[in-house]
């Protein structure tokens, strides 16, 4: 059982994890063992609220394919058991990101003092600017 947050939790059997064989360098132990993880979790299927899998499925992130599934593939340590625990965290830290409530923003108007130092600036810069030109000689 993957403890998401206080409310969410995540069944083991909705999590499929392979071990795989590593990428990279790490010499004759690479070709030797299955250390990596390959996560794989289906958002669709999932027991997770309808909220969340909404929110999932419409981010841009390249880790969730276009049929909503996440893959996370986790080669980042030596051993197994830590590659997992990494793949299980950065699942956890991807669906805690959606149980975020983002605040609406609540449109604001310019206030009349701001208004008038604005005006008063672009007069200032007009004057400015309006001294640059050519000096006539009498």
């Amino acid at each position: 059982m993957l403890k998401v947050t206080a409310n969410i939790d995540i069944p083991d059997h909705e999590i499929d994890m392979q071990a795989i064989r590593a990428q990279g360098s790490g010499g004759q132990n690479v070709n030797k063992v299955a250390s990596a993880i390959h996560l794989r979790f289906d958002i669709r299927a999932s027991s997770l609220p309808e909220r969340y899998k909404e929110r999932l499925l419409a981010m841009s992130d390249q880790r969730i394919t276009s049929d909503g599934v996440v893959v996370i593939k986790a080669q980042q340590f030596r051993t197994q058991e830590m590659n997992r625990e990494n793949a299980l965290a950065r699942l956890s830290q991807l669906i805690q990101s959606v149980t975020v409530e983002r605040k609406t923003r609540k449109p604001t108007r310019p206030t009349l003092g701001s208004q008038r130092r604005r005006v008063d600036n672009k007069k200032n810069r007009g004057k400015i600017k309006a001294l640059r030109g050519k000096v006539d000689k009498d």
